[in-house]
């Protein structure tokens, strides 16, 4: 589809302006308690752009991600990055729900195929897999254009800025760029990525992905510890940490207990300054998206280190 034409968001306007733009993660929990999710829209308010709200990441079952995306907009006054997968619904539970976050005023999807459910906390689920992301896609042009899949007429359909996945660490690229410009030929109208910390790994996405003509927000996430780093590198398919920040988060971790908060923050923005200045300077990433989770409130020390 190529470059947003019509505007329908803050973020698709900032997307369309060729700002740099930001974007934030929200995870529901397993929980009806939504006060922590709203703190911290509220924290990444004025800092982001927009944020994601997950649904059931990695396949751990946590509250629908419809309703807490509603309620960062109403009582935060942060945009909503709807995700939305295809493992937990078929075609007719995906429109039920597309429709009502249009009657919502969601107005940005992120369209997901999902984790197998094996790899989650319900791993007697049965995954369902009705359509893949780009299936999604279309189908979500198709409600946008007032039919769905079957052809049956929708009234008043609603209007969305498509987000689609990539993983730059995929090893081979080849097939990972094949299927993004499969959900981009049917609507994909913005690229949001895996981590990525090994800056050549974001220059050779970029570059690959280059000719497609649509933003691309590289995924950052701040790390919080050794362990997770560690975790990451061995248990995240696509995702390289290299040795040197092993390395260095190891040295924090051997440090005092009361002084390690203090490193890692001070460790995370030495270590973005020149890695986000690097990737806003010399490539053609459209802004990036940070995964914070539980990491929120460094989100606006990093957001300043770009200007």
């Amino acid at each position: 589809m190529g470059p947003i034409t019509e505007v329908y968001s803050k973020l698709g306007e900032s997307l369309k302006s060729g700002k740099w733009t930001w974007t934030g993660e929200i995870e529901p929990e397993k929980t009806t308690n939504l006060e922590e999710v709203i703190h911290t829209a509220k924290l990444l308010a004025g800092h982001v752009v927009a944020a994601n709200v997950t649904d059931n990441p990695q396949s751990f079952g946590c509250m629908n991600s419809l309703v807490p995306s509603y309620l960062i907009q109403k009582e935060a006054g942060l945009e909503a990055i709807w995700q939305v997968t295809c493992r937990d619904r078929n075609r007719l539970g995906l429109l039920s729900d597309i429709l009502a976050a249009g009657n919502l005023g969601i107005k940005n999807i992120l369209a997901l195929t999902g984790d197998h459910t094996t790899s989650g906390d319900n791993p007697q689920s049965m995954p369902v897999f009705d359509l893949d992301s780009a299936q999604l896609v279309y189908m979500i042009k198709k409600i946008m254009a007032g039919h769905d899949l079957a052809g049956n007429e929708i009234e008043n359909p609603p209007k969305f800025h498509i987000g689609v996945a990539g993983a730059p660490g995929a090893e081979p690229l080849e097939p990972e760029i094949l299927k993004i410009e499969r959900k981009i030929k049917v609507g994909g109208e913005f690229i949001q990525t895996q981590v990525v910390y090994d800056m050549e790994i974001a220059k050779r996405f970029l570059d690959a992905v280059k000719h497609l003509k649509v933003p691309t927000l590289i995924g950052i996430c701040p790390l919080k510890s050794y362990k997770m780093a560690k975790w990451m590198d061995e248990f995240c398919p696509g995702i390289f940490v290299p040795p040197e920040i092993l390395e260095d988060l190891k040295k924090i971790q051997d440090a005092p207990k009361e002084e390690r908060r203090q490193k890692t923050d001070e460790w995370n923005l030495n270590f973005f300054e020149g890695w986000l200045k690097e990737l806003k300077k010399t490539t053609s990433a459209a802004g990036c998206h940070i995964m914070a989770v539980g990491f929120e409130y460094i989100v606006a020390d990093i957001v300043k280190l770009v200007k």
